[in-house]
């Protein structure tokens, strides 16, 4: 669940709510997270859409700094409307940013928040704003979800220009993808706007507020799939065109002309890829076919998904590359470094070379050379005679009868002794975040026994554990030695071949060390490795703290799964 620092609850949208088949049957106002709008402007009627005209409910009494469960420090209020408000906060047990919806126990719609909130988190899927927390307490409803600051919103990347073919082909694949996943697991969005969707800094979109933005509103679906299709297709339908599909303004785009009806596209602004417009027309008037060609409407999220990767697929533009400025001459290039600039009208001419001397043709020139040839001759045959007799003299070395001496003398070339395994004392996962996997099953590692082995959990859709932020520096097993040794070596026994690891180990002086900065000693180098990890070391580390750290997975076989884990780990000496 990726959120960035200007507006991290997208609950409230004053213009664009426009979800097609949706009821909203407790609803008020509507209110940008940005501007914080609290008016109690009131959206137009949709297809289905009823909202209510109660009186709009208090909202918990709040205000910054104030702590719920002696945990989540309350910062800085994004949205306050409808009886409930949300929050940028702090974990300060685990020392990040978090966002908080918050709203009273006794609020007609707190028990589906909480169903909705817990739901969205048993899903798991790397590709949504994950929930951290969903919690009862002190007379208060309050959802925690992740808040990710290097994530830009949907929104403003649209009000900057329609994107490239290339952008809106990742943004429908990869929203759609995520969509259907969801379906499949029985939760709908049903609020998917711009600002529900978030782009990180390695250009992978996420989703936020499944199923949680909804129950804030109250908003229900008789065909929840066909509403959230509806909304990727308005999501394409912006990107290609910069314009919201509909005859209102919304979101920072304008609507379009009034009366005119829900034309392609392509229609609408020159050089808009034909076949991603069809799709979005394919999603958007998911009641019948296009008028273009015919083709069969797409009424949920999986259709959409299998309709875009019927799609040949679109590549990145090629890199533009900025022409290098002409070649300029400069004064000291014209041979008038250090001279006054000529006058106006006085043509500046280019000074004449000076012939070359001729090469020695004299007596005595032939004479130099010819001496200079007689010397490198003698050099050459005094070398050569230096030579033969340091071979000859290496031969009679080593034995009358010819034959090579193989008997080290005095033990200089004996082989060197073969490490032995040093004890470990303890194994324990590498939780920098704080949160581990399966701390439980680090011991595995150590056991000496290779059938047994600590795993990972199945990430899906990305190598790098899902592209969690939590996960950013890897996990893997940290060994205890019990107390500072000299390290020469180390085997490690993989669980899986394919994943990305190295070997550190920490200052002798450390204790007790969390993060990878804490391991400033580099035994191997970070690469992809194979059933094992192996190396000896040209010099011994003294420490007693060693990492095994893995910093992405390999797939496991299946469609966009990624899991990995050690089996074995020996520390020699």
């Amino acid at each position: 669940m990726a959120e960035r620092s200007t507006a991290a609850v997208d609950v409230a949208d004053n213009s664009g709510d426009e979800p097609l088949a949706a009821k909203a049957d407790e609803a008020t106002t509507d209110g940008t997270a940005e501007a914080q709008d609290t008016t109690g402007t009131k959206p137009q009627n949709t297809d289905g859409e009823r909202i209510s005209t109660e009186a709009t409910l208090p909202t918990p009494d709040l205000h910054s700094g104030h702590k719920l469960a002696r945990r989540y420090r309350l910062e800085e209020c994004v949205t306050r409307l409808d009886g409930f408000s949300s929050w940028r906060a702090v974990d300060e047990k685990l020392r990040r940013a978090v966002g908080v919806h918050l709203l009273p126990a006794d609020h007609p719609r707190a028990r589906s928040v909480l169903a909705a909130a817990r739901s969205s988190a048993l899903l798991g899927d790397p590709r949504f704003v994950q929930v951290l927390d969903a919690v009862e307490e002190d007379d208060l409803v309050y959802v925690v979800h992740e808040w990710l600051p290097d994530a830009t919103e949907l929104t403003s990347l649209l009000v900057a220009g329609p994107m490239d073919a290339h952008d809106a082909y990742q943004l429908v694949s990869q929203v759609s993808q995520a969509m259907a996943a969801a379906h499949r697991e029985g939760l709908a969005h049903l609020r998917l706007t711009p600002g529900a969707v978030l782009r990180s800094s390695t250009g992978q979109y996420r989703i936020r507020g499944l199923a949680v933005n909804a129950a804030l509103r109250g908003i229900t679906a008789d065909g929840p799939q066909r509403a959230d299709t509806e909304a990727i297709g308005a999501l394409l339908y912006a990107a290609l065109t910069q314009r919201w599909p509909y005859e209102t303004d919304a979101y920072g785009l304008s609507g379009l002309p009034k009366g005119v009806g829900l034309i392609a596209p392509d229609q609408v602004r020159a050089g808009v890829h034909r076949g991603l417009s069809e799709l979005a027309m394919r999603a958007l008037v998911n009641d019948g076919a296009t008028a273009s060609r015919q083709e069969q409407p797409c009424t949920t999220p999986d259709e959409l998904a299998k309709a875009v990767a019927a799609m040949p697929r679109i590549r990145p533009p090629e890199p533009t590359f900025t022409a290098p400025p002409e070649y300029q001459r400069t004064t000291y290039q014209q041979g008038s470094y250090g001279r006054p600039p000529a006058g106006p009208g006085v043509p500046v001419t280019q000074p004449v070379m000076a012939v070359p001397p001729p090469p020695l043709q004299s007596r005595t020139g032939k004479a130099l050379k010819w001496a200079v040839s007689a010397l490198l001759i003698a050099a050459l045959g005094l070398g050569s005679w230096q030579l033969a007799e340091a071979l000859i003299d290496r031969r009679n070395d080593s034995g009358t009868d010819g034959t090579t001496q193989t008997t080290p003398k005095n033990g200089d070339n004996r082989a060197p002794a073969p490490l032995k395994p040093l004890r470990i004392a303890d194994a324990t996962e590498f939780m920098p975040s704080g949160s581990g996997m399966k701390p439980e099953d680090a011991s595995k590692a150590i056991d000496g026994d290779a059938s047994t082995a600590w795993i990972t959990y199945r990430y899906r859709g990305y190598a790098n554990f899902g592209n969690i932020p939590s996960r950013k520096e890897g996990s893997g097993i940290v060994v205890d030695l019990g107390s500072v040794q000299d390290v020469a070596g180390i085997k490690v026994e993989m669980y899986r071949s394919g994943q990305k690891a190295e070997v550190l180990a920490a200052d002798a002086s450390a204790s007790a060390p969390s993060s990878v900065s804490d391991f400033p000693q580099r035994l191997t180098k970070l690469g992809t490795v194979g059933s094992d990890l192996k190396t000896t070391l040209d010099k011994p580390v003294r420490t007693r703290y060693v990492l095994i750290h893995v910093t992405e997975l390999p797939s496991d076989g299946t469609a966009d799964g990624y899991r990995g884990g050690i089996s074995e780990i020996s520390v020699l000496s």
